[in-house]
């Protein structure tokens, strides 16, 4: 099952949704009204190899709680991700088994081709 993980109030995933294929097989989970599993957060590890890779330093709680000069670990990402929905790098696809993380431009051109 192909699912992207992402965030409604985001203008960035919204556009990203909005040009996506319209016969895209995916479910939809918006992370704020169905906040994500620690099943499914070892998912995206398992296939991403890192919870570091699925944590946004873009968040403005990374800023407001000073972690950035914190020396964090895995599992301090993970607990982090599954505190609150706003550190989980947004979108985030699966599709096929494999796991696309961010809204990069490379990022966003990789999942167009898979879709």
């Amino acid at each position: 099952m192909n699912k992207i993980y992402y965030l409604a109030s985001c203008d960035t995933c919204r556009k990203i949704i909005k040009s996506l294929p319209k016969d895209a097989n995916l479910v939809y989970r918006d992370i704020k009204q169905n906040p994500i599993s620690l099943e499914e957060l070892e998912e995206m590890y398992n296939l991403s190899g890192s919870y570091e890779a699925l944590f946004s330093k873009k968040a403005q709680l990374y800023k407001s709680m000073d972690l950035k000069n914190k020396a964090l670990t895995e599992e301090d990402f993970k607990n982090y991700i599954l505190e609150h929905y706003t550190f989980l790098s947004r979108p985030v696809f699966i599709i096929n088994d494999k796991i696309y993380i961010g809204n990069s431009q490379q990022n966003i051109l990789q999942v167009m081709k898979v879709l």
